[in-house]
């Protein structure tokens, strides 16, 4: 069975869609999933290390500041499409599963155009463009934040469920928490621990509050692992001490989850569901230039639902932020509840979830053909 998953441009629209696509070989060995997506995105660099055949297309996102730059969308649009009928004709295509970003956007009006079933993953709690314009199309619409079903136009017989975003679960049994914290070399028992993550680029200015705040002097009893971004590591490794541990990249991460008793960092879906995941409060800091500022959606989402705190970016300062870390470190209960609430938003089992519904649909549409 032949499923195209298109999407991609950023790891936000990609890493769901591998999730999903290894989570249906490992349910179907059968399946046979095959990658759409943009040679300017992400995938470029990713997709050739992965397990599936791919195709890159000269797709472009729409320029709005910079509309006189949209020949190069309609020109790759043109030829991207001629790609993807040649796709179609050599491969019978089940289903087209879209995980959103200007990379899917062709593939999804290509399925629709020619009544191909297509299913739609959205991260983030304010859905994107290609999302928004495509779901009245679609079969299924698969939600990471249940509250994108507010903001979405579905069609008649489209189904929106709220599944969770896709991502590698926690291991069963969990890492045992005195273990996690000794690999890292910290007390296995006292204390708390604060991780401080902005993904593989890190987040600037989170670390440079998080730089002066460590030289201003951290609360007592808290240790900090620190993924600073490779790009910052090098300005920033100096920090690392008894009680930090400062790295360029935490991969794998699960010993810093497991140890952790905080999180600090930006609000993208896929940080925060693997947060949830493993029941670990956090204080949000969104990227104030996400796409239609939807990591504050996401903040505020989490935070109305009891699972984080969250500062904008604009009023991040050392005082705020050792203030609200110290409020919650040292507040039990606070804590407790924190962790509690995100625990109960997390999905860990998302993508075998998406999966079984996707091969569902696959198979009900093999058996009329």
């Amino acid at each position: 069975m032949r499923i195209v998953v298109a999407g991609g441009g950023t790891g936000g629209h990609l890493y769901p869609g591998l999730a999903i696509a290894r989570a249906l070989v490992r349910l179907a060995p059968d399946v046979r999933p095959f990658f759409v997506g943009a040679k300017r995105g992400i995938e470029r660099d990713v997709l050739p290390r992965t397990e599936f055949p791919h195709d890159l297309l000269d797709l472009h996102p729409l320029y709005r500041t910079r509309p006189w730059q949209n020949w190069r969308t309609v020109t790759g649009a043109a030829r991207a499409w001629r790609r993807l009928g040649a796709l179609a004709r050599a491969e019978r295509i089940r289903l087209v599963l879209g995980t959103g970003g200007y990379a899917s956007g062709l593939m999804l009006a290509y399925a629709a155009a020619h009544r191909i079933p297509a299913v739609l993953q959205e991260q983030n709690s304010f859905p994107g463009l290609t999302m928004r314009a495509f779901s009245r199309f679609a079969r299924e619409v698969y939600l990471g934040f249940p509250e994108a079903a507010l903001l979405l136009r579905a069609g008649r017989t489209t189904e929106v469920v709220d599944t969770g975003n896709p991502i590698d679960p926690p291991p069963e049994p969990r890492p045992d928490r005195a273990a996690a914290r000794a690999a890292w070399s910290l007390p296995p028992r006292e204390g708390r621990v604060l991780l401080v993550v902005g993904g593989s680029q890190g987040a600037r200015a989170v670390n440079e509050t998080v730089a002066a705040w460590i030289e201003r002097g951290l609360p007592d009893d808290l240790h900090v692992i620190w993924a600073t971004g490779r790009a910052n590591f090098a300005a920033l490794e100096r920090y690392e001490s008894a009680r930090v541990r400062v790295r360029a990249y935490l991969s794998p991460i699960a010993d810093a989850y497991a140890a952790t008793d905080l999180a600090l960092g930006r609000a993208g879906a896929m940080t925060t569901a693997e947060l949830c995941a493993w029941g670990i409060p956090a204080i949000l800091i969104p990227l104030p230039t996400a796409a239609a500022d939807h990591q504050t959606a996401n903040a505020r989402a989490l935070a109305d639902a009891g699972a984080a705190e969250w500062i904008p970016q604009s009023e991040l300062t050392v005082e705020r932020l050792d203030a609200l870390v110290r409020g919650v470190i040292t507040d039990p209960v606070r804590l407790r509840s924190l962790a509690v609430a995100a625990r109960r938003r997390g999905r860990p089992d998302a993508a075998d979830t998406i999966a079984r519904r996707i091969l569902d649909i696959g198979r009900r549409n093999a058996a009329r053909s």
